[in-house]
């Protein structure tokens, strides 16, 4: 009997141990990043060495870091902007049925701006006695494969400008965002989004390579975050804490004007206030209505407040996984695990979801990640939420969203809402809260 009991005792320490270190063995690649000290949103992270350097250029990287720009080469950032008369392709749009009212053609287009969900395209203009860009009045929806009108002042900036396309240059729309170096230097140093937007200026560091350039994953989660944020969290200009939108006329920037990567963005940007109630970029519950909406949500996540980072999940330099190749459940899976101490506390994932393993009702961010947002408003819904709660049909229904947002009426749209949320009750799925 004592025998027995030593040995019971035994197995349950070493089932203890085993699943203590299968716990730890998830956490132990991020454990230095969870527990830096936080420094504050107000510090400047960048080297001293790089804080008076300048932008020179991605090709001036490739020199040493041969492999990070190969793979950064053939991602989606340095695409966003790309010069037609180097290489016509990049061009997706038919231009044989470009609206007789444009005013543009293809011959007088000097870039293209996106091309995955949508494409832009910018034309040389005077504006305000300077050399800029403007763009044409029509945008090609590669989703629906169909031209359709665009107004680029009808954003937040709408009393900032005159509603003529012609006089809203780029270099205060678009341009931070989209080409390298412009945001903090008003220099077009890279089409698209390069190195140095997620590193800072790095001509001191070209001189000498021991002068370091800033490196993101080395800073707290909450900094980390910011070289995502700076574009990928929509905005209000800065100006606008103690000045009227009528005192910046002509002026506005859409991009955090001045900041360069390391730097507080504090300093820079205005987060698009979300207010408790429906607007155009968010709806009622903070869920984003619209593309580059990600950081909104998902300061506010769960994700967000435990210190999980954007390249947590995403190569900084591939961007993999993306929206055309999601990895299913690995990624999630590489941290989630069945009765683990973070879940799901269930003990498979048919448990959990309810959904045959194979089904598209048991990939995570179907429920987690829903299509939520739009990149036009006559485009379907493409761009995934970044709050990563699982919204109810009632809650879907009492914030008024529109039906398609919702996970569960995604998928069935035979059904309607309220046997959808029967259905999550009889499961045990929703709890006061979800009601």
């Amino acid at each position: 009997m004592k025998r027995f009991f030593i040995y019971s005792i035994s197995v349950l320490l070493l089932l203890g141990v085993y699943f203590i270190y299968t716990e730890i063995k998830k956490i132990e690649p991020y454990y230095e990043q969870l527990t830096k000290d936080h420094v504050g949103t107000e510090v400047n992270l960048q080297p001293k060495e790089q804080q008076n350097a300048h932008f020179v250029g991605a090709k001036t990287c490739k020199k040493c870091h041969d492999e990070k720009f190969d793979a950064w080469s053939h991602s989606r950032h340095p695409k966003m902007i790309q010069d037609i008369k180097k290489n016509p392709d990049v061009v997706v749009a038919d231009f044989s049925k470009l609206p007789k009212d444009a005013d543009f053609n293809l011959s007088e287009s000097v870039y293209t701006v996106g091309g995955k969900f949508k494409q832009r395209y910018m034309l040389p203009a005077q504006i305000n006695g300077k050399d800029d860009f403007r763009l044409g009045n029509y945008q090609w929806n590669v989703q629906t494969k169909k031209w359709q009108h665009f107004k680029p002042w009808k954003y937040w900036y709408k009393d900032a400008y005159p509603h003529d396309n012609h006089q809203l240059p780029t270099s205060r729309a678009c341009d931070g965002c989209h080409f390298t170096g412009y945001m903090k230097e008003e220099k077009r140093v890279d089409t698209g989004i390069s190195c140095e937007a997620c590193h800072g200026s790095g001509s001191n560091h070209i001189k000498e390579p021991k002068n370091k350039v800033y490196l993101a994953s080395l800073a707290d989660p909450v900094r980390q975050n910011e070289v995502c944020l700076q574009c990928h969290m929509r905005n209000r200009d800065m100006r606008l804490k103690d000045h009227n939108m009528s005192e910046i006329y002509g002026d506005a920037r859409d991009y955090p004007f001045g900041y360069s990567a390391g730097d507080a963005l504090s300093h820079y940007k205005l987060p698009a206030p979300f207010v408790g109630k429906e607007t155009k970029e968010f709806y009622a519950n903070g869920m984003g209505k619209k593309n580059r909406t990600q950081g909104n949500e998902y300061v506010h996540s769960m994700m967000g407040k435990h210190g999980i980072t954007c390249i947590n999940c995403h190569n900084p330099h591939t961007l993999a996984p993306t929206a055309e190749h999601n990895s299913g459940n690995r990624l999630c899976m590489k941290c989630h695990s069945y009765g683990s101490l973070i879940g799901p506390h269930q003990n498979s994932l048919e448990a959990h979801t309810h959904h045959k393993a194979n089904s598209k009702g048991s990939l995570c961010v179907e429920c987690h990640m829903p299509k939520v947002g739009r990149h036009t408003g006559k485009s379907p819904l493409t761009v995934r939420s970044h709050a990563f709660g699982f919204v109810t049909p009632a809650e879907t229904l009492r914030y008024k969203m529109p039906k398609e947002t919702n996970a569960c009426y995604a998928c069935h749209q035979d059904k309607s809402m309220q046997s959808l949320q029967n259905s999550l009750q009889e499961w045990g799925m929703v709890s006061w809260d979800k009601r």
